[in-house]
This record gives structure tokens, C-alpha cells and sequence, in this order.
């Protein structure tokens, strides 16, 4: 990436307007069908597409572009197939779903199954761009990715970005620039070390920084309490440490949804006939803090007891990070609050939904399992901005660029910023 990222994220990017007439020409679309497959029960041993959310996001510039009498050929990974063919990651159940709703459009199988995609190999790209005359990005949620299908064509095709990235990308952007205040981020996750560089750009923008998910017990740890055997990263117990003290008004958990070590975790250690949030995307059905039907799971402060585990906010917890969010002008919520491939531990991300959901102020959810509750909740229409990129847009909002934008503005036809 540039040394300098343009003053708005947006800025220099060539939209479809920016394109040679597209009409019986052929245009190459990095889409970002990384979509939940699921088992199909109407036809045994096949798979489906389990939620299309992000198929439809890219529906206008797939319209735009065949309305125009393009060829449309599309492209995108889906899962991790480690650059070789994995019969369970094929395209053929996107392809399917693709083929519904914009018919026409053909779709290429996983870029991933070839090690050239996640290598940038400039052969691969020739391959990609071999017979095409124009590219669009359409996947905003792999644009954060030096990868083949995003930083290489551009560099050789007239090019542009889709209608969904340039909203994505203005909404975040005004994030970054003048958002309305009081401005209130809720993260939540797994590791510090993976967002330890957007809380510390956070917490230079925001007013009110609500901290959950695993990452939260090395907070907790930098402020002396016990975590038990919850995740800790303890070589950034310093760094959570400077970052709560760094004036920015931080809210930790208050109380812990705790499991005892050594019980197991997941759909499997749940209620049995409930749907997790998950990689699949869905979201439970139903919620217990504290469940006290589970004698391996109870409520406690914010000190976690030896033998056990923290795995989900608790009540207290959810309606602390709720008031804050009430009172919001704009908010940004991502990642889960807890383990919510365990219906044990969803309850805590599906309040703090139901607190975005309700807020009177500009709302932005950043991919995931956080939109996955919303949608599961009914409540996606309520929020102001779903992204379909979590990782892109916490790249984005830490650095405030990203490859993908990089390279759409140096394409051949961008305008100059």
C-alpha cells in the first residue's frame, strides 16, 4: 500500500460510469461469493447455498453491467481449499443460485483451488484476465487481500470498482472522517493481536469503546482481575494496558458467562435441536445467559474463577454496552460477544444486535456473525449499513486504505483524486 492513503478512501476510485462501452465486450467481476454452503435435503450427497446475502449485494453491477449487453463472467474463493481442489468447496451450488438471479452471468470455480490466487502470481492473473476486456471489483470483503483476482487486473484492464464497494467504502470512509457524535464502537473476537491495531485507531475517533469476546479477558487481565483459563494474549497484556489508559472512555465486561474447563464447546455442547451462529451463518434460535438448566455454565463477575472459562458477556455486560448504544448518534458494531457456535453463548451478541437494531442513531455492522444475528433476529432492515467485509472494513478503519482500492486507482481509466 501507498505510504499516504488519499484523504477519503473513495477518493480516485473509477466507478462503472468510468468504463469503455461495455456492449459485446468481456468483463471480469471479482465477486465475493464466500457464502455459507448447507447439506440439501431434496437431493441427497448435494449442497446448497445456505444464505445468498452476498450473492444479491452484487446484483446491481451484475444487472448494470448485462443491461449494457456485457458478457459477464464472475469470479470468486470460497472457503480456505488451501490452493487445491476440495470437492465440498466447488462452485456448482453458487453457480446454481447465481444462474436464478442473474441469469447469464457464468462464474469461474474457486480461485483458490489454484495457489497462484493467494500468491499473487502474475501467471494466474494472465489466466484470469485472458480473453477480457474490462474488471470490475465487486468484492469488498476480500479487497483487503494482495491477492491475484484483486491487485492484478486492474494493473492490466480498463477498470472500475462495483456499486456495492463504493458504498461500502463512502460509508466507512465518513466513519473515518466526520461521523456524528456521540460515536460508540462495539468489538468483539477472539484475539487481540487480531484488532489491536483497529481498537487503538478507534479509540483516537471514538467517544465510547464497548471491548467483548475473548480479546476482552486480556483487557481484563491488564486491569489485575482473574480470567481463569479464558484466552489471554499475555504478550499484549502491556499494550491493552496503555491502550486503557490512553483516555478514551473503555467499557470492559461487568459479568462473564463462564464454562467449566474441559466441557465441550459448539453446536454438540449446546441444547440439542438448535441452529448456532456460525460459519454457516446462522444464528441460534433462542439464547441463555447463564443457562441454568447446563450445570457446566454460570454467571459471574468480572473476575473468572480457576477451572474455568469465559465464553460470552453477560447480562449486566449486554445492558451496559446497550445504554451506551442508546444513546449513540453512530455506531459500529463487529464481531461476535461470544462463542456463538454454542447456543450457551449467543445471547450476549443477539442483545447487543437488538440494542443496534433499536438505536435512533446511524448504525454500521461489519460482516460476520454480527449480521448473521441481526438477519437471524429479523432486525437487518433496522440497521443503517451492513457491510459484507468484516475484516476489510476493520482494515480499512485501521489504515484507511486497501490493496484493492490501491490498485483500482491505478488502473488505466481511473481518474485522477
Amino acid at each position: 500500500m501507498t505510504a499516504t492513503a488519499p484523504t477519503s478512501p473513495a477518493a480516485g476510485l473509477p466507478q462503472l460510469e468510468d468504463l469503455p462501452d461495455v456492449r459485446g465486450r468481456h468483463v471480469l467481476v471479482r465477486v465475493d461469493f464466500n457464502v455459507p454452503l448447507e447439506d440439501d435435503p431434496a437431493v441427497p450427497g448435494s449442497r446448497r447455498v445456505g444464505d445468498d446475502y452476498r450473492i444479491r449485494t452484487a446484483l446491481p453491477t451484475l444487472h448494470w453491467l448485462l443491461d449494457r449487453g456485457a458478457h459477464v463472467t464472475a469470479c470468486s474463493h470460497l472457503g480456505r481449499p488451501k490452493g487445491a481442489p476440495d470437492p465440498r468447496l466447488g462452485m456448482d451450488p453458487v453457480r446454481a443460485r447465481l444462474a436464478e438471479l442473474a441469469p447469464g452471468v457464468q462464474l469461474l470455480e474457486n480461485l483458490r483451488f489454484s495457489p497462484g490466487e493467494t500468491a499473487n502470481d502474475p501467471a494466474f492473473v494472465d489466466e484470469l484476465v485472458d480473453g477480457q476486456d474490462a474488471y470490475v471489483n465487486e468484492a469488498f470483503g476480500a479487497s483487503h487481500r494482495a491477492h491475484a483476482s484483486i491487485v492484478g487486473p486492474p494493473a492490466r484492464l480498463p477498470s472500475a470498482a462495483g456499486r456495492q464497494l463504493v458504498r461500502e467504502v463512502e460509508v466507512l470512509g465518513h466513519l473515518l472522517g466526520a461521523p456524528q457524535r456521540p460515536f460508540v464502537a462495539v468489538l468483539g473476537g477472539a484475539k487481540v493481536a487480531d484488532k489491536l491495531g483497529v481498537l487503538e485507531s478507534l479509540a483516537a475517533k471514538v467517544d465510547v469503546l464497548c471491548i467483548g469476546g475473548a480479546m476482552a479477558f486480556t483487557f481484563l487481565a491488564a486491569t489485575g482481575h482473574d480470567v481463569g483459563d479464558s484466552l489471554v494474549d499475555l504478550d499484549l497484556v502491556e499494550s491493552c494496558r496503555r491502550l486503557l489508559a490512553s483516555g478514551t472512555e473503555i467499557l470492559l465486561p461487568l459479568d462473564i458467562v463462564v464454562l467449566e474447563s474441559g466441557a465441550p464447546v459448539g453446536a454438540a455442547g449446546g441444547a440439542a435441536g438448535r441452529a448456532p451462529v456460525g460459519a454457516a451463518g446462522r444464528a441460534a434460535t433462542g439464547s441463555a445467559h447463564g443457562d441454568s438448566s447446563t450445570p457446566s455454565t454460570r454467571v459471574v463477575g468480572q473476575d473468572v474463577p480457576d477451572g474455568w472459562r469465559g465464553l460470552d458477556i453477560g447480562p449486566k455486560t449486554a445492558a451496559a454496552f446497550g445504554e451506551v448504544v442508546a444513546r449513540a448518534a453512530t455506531v459500529f458494531w463487529n464481531g461476535p460477544l461470544g462463542v456463538t457456535e454454542d447456543e450457551r453463548f449467543v445471547a450476549g451478541t443477539h442483545k447487543v444486535a437488538e440494542a443496534v437494531a433499536a438505536s435512533g442513531g446511524f448504525s454500521v455492522v461489519g460482516g460476520g456473525d454480527s449480521v448473521a444475528a441481526l438477519r437471524h433476529l429479523g432486525l437487518a432492515d433496522r440497521v443503517g449499513f451492513l457491510s459484507t467485509g468484516g475484516g476489510a472494513s476493520l482494515e480499512l478503519l485501521e489504515k484507511g486504505d486497501l490493496p484493492g482500492l490501491e490498485a483500482l486507482r491505478g488502473a488505466p481509466n481511473a481518474p485522477s483524486a
